[in-house]
């Protein structure tokens, strides 16, 4: 009878025990029954995720993540699908993105002709003296060369007629050059007399005369006339087009599964802007910016500017940029040696070195990252030895993480450094197979296979690569930037370099977690891991597992950021 009662009385304690323990809180997200990619070494991989708030809480097989399943727990079924974290647009240009969505889109045309075409179509309902505006035309992608041209460049002269009393000014695909029609050389006082700025071109024919080419600092010629007739708006007008620019930005942004995108350059009056839409909610994805302003400038307002995670992570200004040469394919790119098919250049430098080594001190002082754009190996090697100097002067600051953007062509002496100094290499994989038709062209072949888009020579020395697409310069799609990544295929089928090709999980970590370490963030975002914001986007195919021609196929079915759905496709 004591050992009975004995028993009896254990069991209705432990009972009692066990009912007293609390249940698991419920999700308010789950997503369940597919494949969930996290880039987290501990756990690559699962069936099911809890997300509770803005934050992760679990991840599992369906059974173990079934106890987080409430009344009011809001479940996606994934259906076999992939998840993964969020893309994180490495590089690109958050602004010029919502603005490119309001100006003539170029990126797709394949003659000169049909830009005429379109601007002349524009010009029918433009007002009098009203800017027409466009970006993305590259002359290496069209079909044929102009006749006549300079340098593989058109003449103006079929431009200025499709517009004549509208000025005109399109935007090189790189972002690098301008073409202006005769109206906006004339509001602009460009003529034959003009000299070329430093670190600029104006394009001019053998007689003299400009052609309409604007190369690096010479489109300020253009813009900063163009900009003066944009002051003259009312505040109420520039105001809404500001607004427009954010919002369709985020917009797209979401669309094409990207949940945090490093802005590569704003100056401080459109920083005051994000912090707006922050503060007014409109500011659906985390934005990580870094300042484009002068130096001046700098000193006097990064400290006030600084900020990191406002609004629940979701903009942090705490990093600088800077430009130092310019793009290859306006050969705008400052390079160790002449172009191999322009002889007589070796690009532009379009900052002086003694400013970069200033903004390096800017940086250091008010302790924010440094990004420099460099293209050509000369460019690259100047940077790669203003940073050296920076971090020996300052031997206590161990974890800088300064990049370089792009870093796409590198001289074989050059590519160690990264590793040994800990430079990030931000680059943009869907740049590789967008520029290698006229790589080989520009730098020969030995320097092309030595030091163009080099992604594993860079990772063996221990360099962290981080991936984007530059947008406006490329559309922002992530999934082409990854198939360029794992690829390097051509439309012609050839592969550009092949040895230099990242496998599917190194592109993957290139556009999540190297990203997030880029930006000193891998502690909140990249990967997947209990505690770790709730950024994550559903594909429909498997990037890891899907044949390699059939990734470009592959769309975004949601977005999530902070455990919100952002975006589904179809509504």
């Amino acid at each position: 009878m004591r050992v009975r009662l004995f028993g009896l009385i254990c069991g209705t304690l432990l009972a009692a025990a066990c009912s007293s323990q609390p249940a698991v809180e419920p999700a308010t997200l789950v997503l369940r029954g597919g494949t969930i990619v996290t880039v987290d070494d501990a756990r690559p991989e699962a069936q099911a995720m809890a997300i509770r708030g803005d934050r992760i809480v679990a991840l599992g097989t369906n059974e173990e993540i079934a106890a987080y399943v409430g009344p009011a727990t809001e479940v996606i079924e994934l259906e076999g699908r992939m998840a993964m974290p969020g893309f994180i647009e490495g590089h690109g240009h958050f602004t010029g993105l919502g603005q490119s969505m309001m100006n003539l889109d170029l990126m797709d045309v394949e003659s000169w002709d049909e830009i005429v075409q379109m601007v002349g179509e524009a010009a029918k309902t433009a007002k009098p003296g009203d800017w027409i505006t466009g970006r993305g035309w590259h002359q290496e992608k069209w079909a044929s060369v102009p006749d006549p041209n300079v340098e593989g460049f058109p003449i103006h002269t079929a431009l200025s007629a499709a517009s004549p009393d509208n000025p005109v000014l399109l935007t090189h695909a790189s972002g690098h050059a301008s073409y202006v029609n005769a109206k906006a050389m004339e509001v602009s006082g460009i003529t034959a007399r003009t000299p070329n700025p430093d670190g600029g071109t104006i394009l001019k024919d053998a007689a003299g005369r400009p052609v309409g080419v604007l190369i690096e600092t010479a489109s300020g010629l253009a813009s900063r006339t163009m900009a003066a007739w944009r002051a003259q708006k009312s505040d109420e007008e520039r105001a809404a087009d500001a607004r427009r620019a954010i919002d369709l930005a985020v917009e797209t942004s979401l669309a094409h599964g990207v949940t945090s995108f490093q802005d590569a350059g704003s100056n401080f009056e459109t920083v005051a802007l994000f912090k707006e839409a922050v503060n007014e909610g409109r500011m659906g994805i985390r934005l990580w910016v870094m300042v484009r302003d002068s130096n001046e400038n700098l000193r006097a307002q990064m400290p006030a500017a600084r900020v990191v995670g406002m609004g629940d992570h979701h903009l942090t200004v705490a990093a600088i940029k800077k430009t130092i040469d310019g793009a290859l394919g306006s050969r705008g790119a400052w390079l160790l040696e002449p172009y191999s098919d322009l002889p007589t250049s070796t690009g532009l430098n379009t900052l002086p070195v003694s400013e970069v080594e200033e903004v390096a001190r800017i940086a250091i002082e008010n302790d924010v990252q440094l990004g420099v754009h460099a293209i050509g190996d000369r460019a690259n090697r100047e940077v790669l030895d203003i940073y050296e100097a920076a971090f020996k002067a300052h031997p206590d600051r161990t974890d800088l993480r300064w990049r370089i953007e792009h870093a796409q062509h590198l001289h074989p002496d050059d590519i160690p450094r990264f590793g040994q100094l800990g430079v990030i290499a931000s680059m943009q994989g869907v740049h590789c197979t967008s520029d290698a038709p006229y790589v080989p062209a520009r730098l020969g072949d030995q320097r092309s296979e030595e030091g163009a888009y080099v992604w594993q020579k860079l990772m063996a020395t221990g360099a962290v690569i981080s991936n984007g697409t530059d947008t406006p310069v490329e559309r922002i799609s992530p999934i082409a930037s990854y198939y360029a990544t794992v690829s390097r295929k051509l439309p012609d089928g050839s592969v550009f370099y092949p040895d230099q090709r990242m496998s599917r999980l190194e592109a993957l970590r290139s556009y999540t977690l190297n990203a997030a370490y880029a930006a000193k963030e891998e502690a909140l975002k990249g990967s997947l891991a209990p505690g770790k914001l709730a950024d994550v986007v559903v594909l429909s195919q498997n990037l890891m597992t899907v044949a390699e021609d059939e990734i470009p196929n592959t769309t975004v079915l949601w977005t999530i950021v902070g455990g919100q759905v952002k975006y589904r496709a179809g509504s």
